[in-house]
């Protein structure tokens, strides 16, 4: 089973090292982690976002499942370009499993960034805009679709002291892919 690793993983500083740790439990379980920064690319080049996004695409047309890291990256959700690689891997129908080490639900973390109010029954930011208060750790989309193409976000009961580099929540979503592929396996 190929796992593609997606999250804002990518953008921390020691992002190599934590995709090596991340491939590392892949094969402990068995499968193998494909990471986006194990794709060559040049980023002087006048093209490198294209190619960035190419082999970004080629590592998920060749996994059987993502792992998405939905923990709150430069705001209340998660990163746009790990939540579109879910939808991607979504819609071909493919498994799909996702972790947050911030637990906390989504309404509570806008609150905390923004002034919201409440107003005829529903949440209102200081746009005058609806804030999303179903419960859930994040957008209905994205959870939904965990629950939907693979299982349940995985989440620790409480936020590790180091958001970043706690790879439990992580180690829970290859356990269970690896775990599902040995059901397939059988069948």
């Amino acid at each position: 089973m190929k796992i593609y690793l997606a999250g804002p993983d990518v953008f921390l500083p020691d992002a190599v090292d934590i995709g090596r740790r991340k491939v590392e439990i892949c094969a402990r379980y068995g499968v193998s982690g494909l990471y986006p920064l194990d794709n060559a690319v040049d980023l002087s080049a006048g093209d490198a976002s294209l190619n960035i996004f190419r082999g970004n695409a080629a590592m998920m047309d060749a996994a059987d499942a993502v792992i998405a890291n939905l923990t709150p990256f430069r705001g209340p959700s998660a990163d746009a370009g790990t939540v579109y690689e879910l939808g991607y891997m979504a819609g071909r129908a493919k498994l799909c499993l996702g972790y947050s080490n911030d637990p906390s639900v989504y309404a509570d973390r806008v609150r905390r960034s923004d002034q919201v109010v409440s107003r005829d029954g529903r949440l209102i930011d200081a746009q005058g805009l609806t804030v999303e208060d179903f419960g859930l750790t994040d957008n209905l989309m994205m959870i939904r679709a965990l629950d939907i193409h693979g299982c349940a976000l995985v989440m620790p009961p409480h936020a590790p002291v180091d958001m970043w580099h706690d790879l439990t929540a992580f180690e829970t979503c290859v356990r269970l892919a690896a775990e599902r592929r040995g059901r397939h396996r059988e069948n």
